[in-house]
């Protein structure tokens, strides 16, 4: 009698206890790969955002709290997104080069409560203007580059000069990270890292962050014009050489999980540190699926997690950081 090819193969022995299954796991998540957007508020009271539930703005006195909380619970960096008042918002997005103004004020609260919690600033002008681009404009409203780009090298350094450790640009406007690292080490601010947005895509998942920082109701036309098309795979790839070329640090794709194949992708390619953001539609669609009864949250959400991990990140910008930290130290 011959001998089988493969006797007695059987996949699922591994499978069996889940000391087995953590032993062959092949992609690992832990709190050190979670990076926890927060939003910033003026005034004293803490205010629930309706389209993200669970998430808040957060007053500059209670950011250290926070900055503390990430620190315990092992998350290593944090990022600040300001709601700006809508009597500072205006067309040159001046309040963006105030180094007194809401993000300032976060990143030196931050700083000084817990100084061993990184923090990241974001690097555009939508939270500032009066019309919801991210750039400044002209007559017919388009969106001009390079008068945007000298703005946001400014707000860069206005950004650093606070304390910020990561400066990341949103913008997506061409040629803004060579001008944002060359300002960076004019200012002797050689240490700072820029995290670019490299692959930001003209997205339907935005909405409840547009209301978390304000800008809802103020957009004039769609932001397609310099954010990219979701039909697009190798201009991401094209716009993620660019900005390595001129100075990133790291490397983003927005959002997460529509773009795992262009997540993958930019790893195999470069090489290089790459973060997915899990925006707020989808930290939305996780809680609405949770509340609807059609999963349970904590086990959908560490799918999600795990699969970006899977598909080449470092780590992951997400509004459920705090509860996945938990979870996973649990």
């Amino acid at each position: 009698m011959s001998t089988p090819a493969f006797p007695d193969i059987r996949m699922r022995r591994t499978r069996v206890a889940p000391w087995s299954r953590r032993l062959v796991a092949e992609t690992t998540l832990s709190a050190a790969d979670l990076i926890w957007p927060l939003f910033v508020a003026s005034g004293d009271a803490v205010e629930p955002i309706a389209s993200l539930p669970g998430v808040s703005r957060w007053p500059v006195a209670q950011i250290g709290d926070r900055a503390r909380e990430a620190r315990d619970l092992g998350i290593p960096l944090i990022a600040l997104f300001p709601n700006t008042p809508g009597d500072l918002r205006s067309i040159d997005a001046g309040e963006a080069l105030n180094p007194d103004n809401l993000i300032c004020c976060a990143v030196r609260a931050a700083k000084d409560a817990a100084p061993d919690v990184g923090v990241m600033t974001d690097v555009a002008l939508d939270p500032y203007t009066a019309h919801g681009h991210d750039g400044i404009i002209d007559a017919a409203d388009c969106v001009l580059n390079d008068e945007t780009v000298e703005v946001l090298t400014r707000q860069a350094i206005v950004q650093a000069d606070a304390g910020a450790d990561i400066i990341a640009p949103s913008d997506m406007m061409d040629g803004r990270i060579a001008a944002i690292r060359k300002a960076l080490e004019g200012s002797g601010h050689c240490d700072i890292q820029i995290m670019a947005y490299a692959a930001k895509y003209a997205s339907a998942f935005y909405g409840p962050f547009r209301d978390a920082v304000g800008s809802r109701g103020l957009l004039k036309g769609d932001k397609k014009g310099y954010q990219m098309d979701p039909a697009n795979a190798l201009e991401a790839l094209r716009e993620v050489a660019l900005d390595i070329a001129e100075g990133a640090d790291h490397v983003m794709v927005k959002p997460g999980l529509p773009y795992l194949d262009i997540i993958h992708r930019v790893h195999e390619r470069f090489g290089m540190p790459v973060f997915a953001y899990q925006v707020s539609g989808e930290y939305a669609m996780i809680e609405a699926a949770a509340a609807a009864g059609a999963g349970d949250r904590d086990a959908l959400l560490m799918e999600t997690l795990i699969a970006f991990k899977r598909a080449g990140c470092s780590g992951v910008l997400t509004y459920h950081a705090p509860v996945a930290a938990r979870i996973l130290t649990s």
